[in-house]
């Protein structure tokens, strides 16, 4: 298998450290999505990643359909539950967490517009979407070890991954982690696993 990804994207940290929890060998391919024509293109038409090439040619996209082949190929450390509300309840954390950080990266794509062109009302409907989304995911954590039950999960990824992108890239020039506590705590416990430690986001390296 072959994952064509970016190490700064939060959607391929989840698939990352998927991969690695779940013992599963695959080929990491970074590609640069922003030309037009790229390399993601053939394997995906909507050029975005991650996309995760199997095998047999077949490519798989984006990071819930990758995570959930990924999670029924080992039985190594389960991660999404097999039980229906369980599942649900889980996949509802990763849902909220994703919808934070595509607002995020709306926040974080107008301000590398031109000045003229950013729009400061679209700017603040994103900031509003991400603030209510952290202020869910904070309340529903709570002081609880784990977003969803007794154990870890895939929950727990999707909201360290949207954590640790936030206080990486910073949208719209906000203090994430010192805003929500809770949320800042549970990404430190997640950072003490070898998965999420390896993975942490990097700017990528300039083109030659």
């Amino acid at each position: 298998m072959k994952l064509l990804a970016s190490l700064a994207s939060p959607y391929t940290r989840k698939v990352r450290i998927f991969l690695a929890e779940k013992k599963i060998e695959c080929d990491l391919d970074l590609v640069d999505v922003a030309p037009i024509d790229n390399a993601v293109n053939t394997h995906n038409p909507l050029g975005k990643i991650p996309t995760l090439v199997l095998d047999d040619g077949t490519p798989l996209y984006d990071s819930r359909v990758i995570v959930e082949f990924l999670d029924s190929a080992s039985p190594i450390s389960r991660l999404i539950p097999d039980e229906k509300r369980d599942r649900m309840a889980v996949r509802r954390w990763e849902a909220l967490a994703d919808g934070v950080v595509d607002a995020g990266i709306l926040v974080r794509s107008e301000s590398l517009r031109d000045k003229k062109e950013r729009s400061k009302a679209w700017t603040d409907k994103q900031l509003a979407r991400m603030h209510r989304g952290m202020e869910q995911l904070a309340k529903d954590l709570g002081d609880r070890g784990f977003c969803h039950g007794e154990r870890y999960s895939l929950a727990d990824i999707a909201v360290g991954c949207c954590t640790g992108w936030l206080d990486f890239r910073k949208p719209g020039d906000v203090d994430w982690c010192k805003q929500y506590p809770p949320l800042t705590q549970h990404y430190q416990k997640l950072m003490e696993r070898p998965a999420f430690a390896e993975t942490v986001p990097q700017v990528p390296a300039p083109r030659k």
